[in-house]
């Protein structure tokens, strides 16, 4: 177990002061170990639970230091936040190791000069919660109120409060703040449902069905490595969140068509496009990366994909095809406000001035992207995001300029139908739907 809390230590670190991407630094410290199963979970816990409270965690320990922190190494928030965070929101830890294994990091990472404070900190924690007493104290705004208690940014807070109120934004901040689950999309062309999850159920992993969600599954205990489980190796089914499935049932691409996926990685869309199509007809995914483009043909050739064809550069400066697609995605890059569960990095990362410029590039995209369609052809624009300057305001600027494009509502029969809002468009709530927070429009080009 402290061989656990030290990789998370080592995580954590890179987060905080090397702006490392929560996931990415997890990955690295667990590649280099030999952790396995339950102490593997440990880490993932430790670390995203920690990044996720990062800011009720630092009030605490500001409560609860004879000295600024701020005039301490950098290195104790991080010890305290990753001891605290135990303390306070992990009951299978006795207090006792969690103070501990503390004390130990400290002292193993060179750093025993910040063991006593460590250990005095914990401790005066301890002694106050066995008092009754939570040295985390809550202001009486409910913006300030839930950003402090559910450790949000107040900025973010405060959006919510206006478009949902009071009681479902808390709803919405203890939905974030639950630990990821994890959603498969069986591929057809290989596998079914009852079969993949027969063969889970072998392995000892639960998985259900998902609601009116063809070919979706989740996982509902704990697992290994996702490579390792049956069927991946396969092409059997690949990871997605159950709402960025509903983004190719609207588009409802049909066999023989020519598609443009234009901000594709990692190929999650791309791939289900590829297989409502049967893998009959053309997919052009692209990206700016090769990186990314690599993402996208590993996961084609695992699923068995031929249709597929990618394309690197800037979406923004392809003429190469107008007039050409029956059907055009744009899963546009956006703030990620949807998926804060998952990235609980993102919270502390986006602000109001750098969503004022992903809104500026999503216009740039849904207008170039836009010239793409064929006469009668369709567009859908999405995001995963809950920000209705990056949702509604970008469909409804688009149609103001576009007047004889139209929204196409999705037929009854369509898995998004039960999410469908009064003007066309679907949205996705976490707090009202149990997945990730979505947006996306189809809209129509006139014949």
């Amino acid at each position: 177990m402290s061989s656990a809390r030290q990789l998370a230590f080592l995580a954590l670190r890179q987060i905080m002061y090397h702006n490392a991407y929560t996931d990415v630094a997890l990955d690295r410290v667990l590649h280099k170990s030999n952790l396995t199963g339950s102490d593997r979970a440990l880490v993932a816990e430790l670390v995203y639970g920690t990044v996720r409270r990062q800011k009720t965690l630092d009030a605490i320990i500001d409560q609860l230091g004879k000295k600024p922190i701020d005039q301490q190494p950098p290195d104790l928030r991080v010890l305290l936040q990753l001891g605290l965070y135990q303390l306070r929101y992990l009951d299978q830890i006795p207090p006792s190791a969690a103070v501990n294994t503390s004390v130990e990091i400290a002292k193993t990472n060179k750093l025993g000069q910040l063991a006593g404070v460590v250990n005095g900190c914990l401790r005066g924690y301890l002694r106050q919660r066995d008092k009754g007493h939570d040295p985390l104290q809550l202001p009486e705004t409910a913006a300030e109120r839930l950003a402090l208690q559910y450790s949000f940014p107040e900025w973010l807070i405060g959006q919510w409060l206006e478009q949902f109120g009071a009681e479902e934004t808390e709803q919405l901040c203890q939905w974030f703040n639950r630990p990821a689950q994890l959603d498969l999309r069986v591929n057809p062309l290989r596998a079914n449902v009852a079969a993949v999850q027969d063969k889970l159920t072998q392995a000892g992993v639960k998985a259900e069905a998902i609601a009116n969600l063809p070919n979706a599954l989740r996982l509902v205990e704990k697992r290994g490595l996702i490579q390792d489980l049956p069927g991946y190796k396969e092409g059997w089914w690949t990871i997605q969140d159950a709402s960025a499935q509903l983004v190719t049932h609207l588009l409802d691409p049909q066999p023989g068509e020519v598609i443009i996926d234009a901000c594709a990685a990692p190929g999650g869309k791309t791939t289900h496009i590829a297989e409502k199509m049967q893998d009959r007809g053309t997919i052009w995914a692209s990206d700016k990366y090769q990186a990314r483009i690599n993402k996208i043909e590993q996961n084609a050739r695992r699923l068995k994909l031929s249709m597929i064809r990618t394309l690197i550069g800037d979406s923004r400066t392809y003429s190469q095809f107008r007039n050409m697609a029956d059907r055009v995605l744009l899963d546009v890059p956006c703030s990620g406000l949807g998926t804060l569960h998952k990235r609980p990095d993102i919270r502390w990362q986006q602000n109001p001035q750098k969503i004022a410029q992903l809104t500026q590039l999503q216009r740039e995209l849904l207008t170039t992207g836009a010239t793409w369609v064929k006469p009668g052809g369709y567009l859908v624009y999405a995001t995963c995001t809950l920000n209705p300057a990056e949702n509604e305001a970008i469909a409804n600027q688009f149609l103001a300029e576009h007047p004889d494009w139209q929204i196409v509502p999705p037929r009854p029969d369509s898995p998004a139908f039960p999410y469908a809002q009064e003007q066309g468009w679907i949205q996705v709530l976490p707090q009202r739907h149990d997945m990730d927070g979505f947006f996306m429009v189809k809209l129509q080009r006139p014949a």
